[in-house]
């Protein structure tokens, strides 16, 4: 696990209740990209398929417990961090048995703040957590949202992409009133864009329209780098950095940290900018 740094981490949840959005994707090589521009990166895996634990090439039984450990049962967080090949990335590992969590959560105290409760004085060893979140809203996804201090949104750029933001959007504010006042969407990154298709130009002119400078300018591609980089265990970054996936990604960092410096008390590395 990272040294720590002092400062509390800056909490963003990862999350579309939609699947195939580019989620997992998005949150391994964001994080990644964070770590290459010298943040200290954390990334939670709270996905019962575990995709993001392969794609960072983990080996789950190196841990001595998993995310299912800390968020269902008494481990604590510190027991689950494993480093990953990314110099300055760790990271909490999922297993399938993520499935029954949804279930067992039901009856436990505080069960909507278990993931926040968990994380306490880890906070202090990262710059950045990046929680994976399941595809649905349902309690997962709410421990992810209730121990953040933001939301980022990947969205697809095809025709359901606004049905589908309504619904998280609702959830967010009922979030907000009842669980965590402070959570924000931090901000919509548009994935799987290719500027050959109209359809993906109308969608994205349309999600900006609705949700203006929250929607990132930095646009990831559909590239079949990114695609191939998880069967190698690697982020794409590290699979092939010279990709237009890993460039936007790159990108999409470095506003993720420019919009996170205009934040009350943040100044990430000037380095970073």
């Amino acid at each position: 696990m990272s040294e720590s740094v002092g400062a509390s981490a800056r909490v963003i949840a990862v999350a579309n209740q939609k699947g195939g959005v580019g989620k997992t994707t998005t949150t391994i090589n964001l994080a990644t990209a964070l770590a290459a521009c010298g943040q200290r990166v954390l990334v939670v895996d709270l996905d019962p398929q575990g995709n993001a634990t392969t794609g960072l090439g983990v080996d789950r039984r190196a841990a001595r417990t998993d995310s299912y450990g800390v968020v269902v049962g008494d481990a604590a967080m510190a027991d689950a961090v494993l480093p990953t090949i990314v110099p300055g990335l760790d990271m909490v590992t999922a297993s399938v048995d993520l499935a029954a969590a949804e279930i067992e959560l039901i009856d436990l105290p505080r069960r909507e703040y278990r993931l926040r409760d968990r994380l306490g004085d880890l906070r202090a060893a990262y710059d950045y957590i990046l929680i994976d979140c399941p595809p649905a809203l349902g309690l997962l996804t709410l421990n992810a949202m209730v121990a953040a201090n933001a939301l980022l949104v990947p969205v697809q750029c095809e025709f359901f992409a606004l049905e589908g933001l309504s619904w998280l959007v609702r959830t967010v504010e009922r979030v907000r009133r009842g669980l965590n006042p402070g959570l924000e969407i931090q901000g919509l990154v548009l994935t799987m864009h290719d500027r050959r298709n109209n359809l993906c130009g109308s969608v994205e002119a349309e999600v900006r329209t609705h949700f203006g400078n929250r929607v990132y300018e930095a646009v990831i591609p559909r590239n079949i780098r990114v695609s191939e980089a998880p069967s190698w265990g690697k982020p794409v970054l590290l699979y092939d950095l010279k990709c237009p996936g890993s460039q936007a990604y790159l990108r999409l960092a470095r506003e993720v940290l420019r919009r996170e410096r205009r934040l009350p008390g943040r100044a990430p590395a000037e380095a970073a900018a």
